[in-house]
């Protein structure tokens, strides 16, 4: 089948699926739950043999959801502000009415036939769980078959490839994804959505405790509906063992000013092209003429220090993950090398060529980068930096006879810090660069989330995005 042309993004222009703006007329009878799952149906028909954002839409299990959801709200009893909104779940979190393959042949079938701790949340709240979305195989960098809804040619973005796609296809409204690296932030930026990286253990991540740095996210067409699924699965569920949860109103927070912003380079900034570096400049002008003042690395020891910091940061959160999954994924190629990647094998045996020392001495280069940041917190109310390292690059597959190309689903560099310093990050669709996205986001100190959701509906409001 030939490549379909790709689609001109402008954030200008482009309006993303919402719900938080239709449940009005769920009160007045003027809609239904059920007939805004029609038309999610709908656009998945026709949209998805090219996308190819889910692994299964549970369609029946949808409508009856969606249905008793229908009758709650003609009974004004909706169980939440999110009641009826279809959302999508990343194939990595367990479902009791679907399986969980998580993008690897050797889970083919696997179900559990239970709830990840946010996907139960959500089914409380009254949501309609939609069906499970491609991931990269276990959450790593091996890609699935997701292309980009821009351009079918380029990668999404990786791991939570299938839930960023469906929120820029239209699919959805909301979706859940997560990130180790940059899973949730680059593949959102990729696409042209927006998304919730929340501090470290702020959503219970239910059976996905392994790691020390995964943490459940949120994709979605609004900031609005971003932050009410955050909070309806918080205020269920909680977050990981041993963390206090997700802090912030029951509603969105009300958009807010930034009035100081840091604007981090990180090691991203040499592998920028020219265009989004202007289109990230252009960017930067507009506030700074509205009144944010901006602080770079010149302009303060502490800042410097960050940078230097994070400028190393995708080998310390690859390698501290890596060391982290070893034990599991050594049993998967041993048990099962027939149903596992090279790119797979080939990290686990960089893992088991690690020691005990190896990983503490990444484990207190993290503390000190934590310390670093928390160091900011009077200086500035959020860093701003950019989401990704330009567009999304194409992705044709691997070459058989050749070497494994090394970033199939792109360039951690802009995400990695987030996940490394325990930081919430919201990307913003407010780059167009080429006819692509590229994702501008904010990152706050350790249950900054609601503050930086503030912040980022103040820029999705009032600045204007730039096209390049």
């Amino acid at each position: 089948m030939d490549t379909p042309a790709p689609r001109t993004y402008d954030p200008r222009t482009f309006k993303a699926l919402t719900f938080h703006d239709v449940t009005p007329h769920f009160r007045d009878g003027s809609d239904t739950p059920r007939a805004y799952l029609e038309r999610c149906l709908q656009t998945i028909a026709a949209r998805e043999p090219v996308v190819k954002a889910f692994v299964v839409v549970n369609e029946v299990n949808a409508r009856a959801a969606a249905d008793a959801s229908s009758a709650r709200w003609k009974a004004s009893q909706p169980l939440s502000a999110i009641d009826g909104m279809p959302i999508a779940i990343k194939d990595l979190l367990e479902t009791k009415d679907m399986p969980t393959e998580m993008g690897c042949e050797a889970y083919r079938g696997n179900n559990t036939k239970r709830d990840n701790a946010a996907v139960w949340a959500l089914r409380q709240a009254g949501a309609v769980i939609l069906g499970k979305t491609v991931t990269a195989e276990l959450g790593g960098t091996h890609p699935g078959p997701t292309t980009n809804p821009w351009d079918a040619a380029c990668t999404p973005g990786g791991s939570s490839s299938g839930s960023a796609a469906a929120i820029a296809s239209r699919m959805a409204p909301a979706a859940l994804g997560t990130q180790v690296g940059g899973s949730v932030i680059r593949p959102a930026a990729y696409c042209g959505n927006i998304a919730l990286k929340p501090t470290q253990g702020a959503i219970n991540r239910g059976e996905r405790q392994t790691t020390s740095m995964s943490t459940t996210g949120v994709h979605a067409g609004s900031i609005e509906d971003m932050w009410q699924v955050a909070i309806e699965i918080a205020r269920r569920a909680g977050g990981d063992p041993g963390r206090p949860g997700l802090f912030g109103p029951i509603t969105p927070p009300e958009a807010v000013k930034p009035q100081r912003l840091i604007v981090i380079e990180s090691a991203g900034w040499a592998k920028l092209d020219a265009a989004s570096r202007k289109a990230f400049d252009a960017l930067l002008e507009n506030l700074a003429r509205a009144g944010v003042t901006l602080l770079r690395r010149k302009d303060h020891a502490w800042i410097e220090a960050l940078e230097q910091s994070i400028h190393n940061a995708a080998h310390i959160a690859n390698t501290i993950t890596a060391w982290e999954n070893r034990w599991y994924q050594a049993a998967l190629v041993e048990n099962q090398p027939q149903g596992v990647s090279a790119r797979l094998k080939a990290t686990v045996k960089k893992a088991e060529a690690m020691s005990p020392d190896d990983y503490r001495a990444l484990l207190l280069q993290r503390a000190a980068a934590q310390q670093c940041h928390q160091t900011l917190a009077p200086l500035a109310d959020a860093i701003i930096m950019l989401s990704c390292a330009g567009p999304a690059p194409l992705w044709p597959g691997d070459v058989p006879g050749q070497p494994l190309a090394p970033r199939p689903t792109g360039d951690s560099v802009f995400n990695t810090p987030s996940s490394m310093l325990h930081a919430p990050a919201v990307t913003m669709p407010l780059l167009s660069v080429g006819g692509m996205p590229v994702g501008v986001q904010l990152m706050g100190q350790q249950h900054d989330d609601a503050r930086i959701t503030a912040m980022a509906r103040w820029m999705m409001q009032g600045t204007a995005p730039e096209v390049v």
